[in-house]
């Protein structure tokens, strides 16, 4: 018997659009817009635990962190830090329907003007254990060729070779090297030629991918429109898989 997993990856700007006095609080509607998704498993990226600033700016920060107040109703949320700022700091999230068994951080900064990193859970999904790795790689070319490259040590090193496994997030690269990269790892992308996620008011190019290993791909698509433009500058993107 098989089942059908739902995975979303959504880079959602810290939850705030715009610049200066004219930036808005999107986290709201966001809240809304990852509840109407109806995942199984959402991989986020640029999310906050807290911000100083923000919080006093914005009347209607929330009181929690952001990884949290996006969960909807009976979710599990996983959070680790990436970058640590001024003010507070961001990094990536899981939200999970399903029971979350353990969770991890690798550090995958490749120099000091931007820190990123891995965050890696395991994922009990009908009865089956599934990993899944929420990634954000750096703007530079030669850095997100070291962090591939270190993704896939992780994932020779911590998973096991007969497990399922999803890696979603941000790739900050639109050519063709990560998808032949992760392939020659056994990874397939859940790919359409239509995905591009952004920039969001125009999409473009896609930056966002969602990659199985053990997992047959289904579908992808993209939200796309003026609501979803005004929310981030990506694109929810989502991807199905037969478990």
């Amino acid at each position: 018997m098989t089942h059908t997993i739902r995975v979303v990856t959504y880079n959602i700007h810290k939850g705030v659009q715009g610049m200066g006095p004219g930036r808005r609080l999107e986290i709201h509607n966001l809240g809304h817009a990852v509840e109407q998704l109806d995942a199984d498993v959402v991989c986020l990226q640029e999310v906050r635990k807290l911000h100083r600033r923000e919080e006093k700016y914005f009347r209607h920060w929330p009181a929690m962190g952001q990884a949290e107040f996006l969960a909807p109703e009976g979710y599990a949320a996983v959070y680790q830090t990436n970058a640590v700022t001024r003010h507070g700091e961001h990094g990536n999230a899981m939200l999970s329907r399903w029971p979350v068994l353990t969770h991890q951080h690798e550090d995958m900064s490749d120099h000091r003007f931007e820190q990123r990193g891995l965050l890696h859970s395991e994922v009990l999904i009908h009865g089956q254990s599934v990993h899944v790795l929420v990634v954000h790689l750096g703007l530079i070319r030669s850095s997100r060729i070291r962090q591939m490259a270190q993704l896939c040590r992780f994932i020779a090193r911590e998973i096991p070779s007969d497990a399922p496994l999803l890696v979603a997030g941000d790739f900050n690269d639109w050519s063709s090297r990560v998808q032949s990269q992760f392939h020659a790892a056994g990874l397939i992308a859940c790919h359409d030629k239509r995905a591009a996620t952004f920039p969001s008011r125009l999409p473009l190019v896609q930056l966002d991918h969602v990659f199985a290993r053990g997992l047959q791909p289904l579908r992808v698509e993209v939200r796309k429109g003026a609501i979803w433009a005004k929310m981030s500058d990506h694109l929810p993107l989502i991807a199905e898989f037969d478990l």
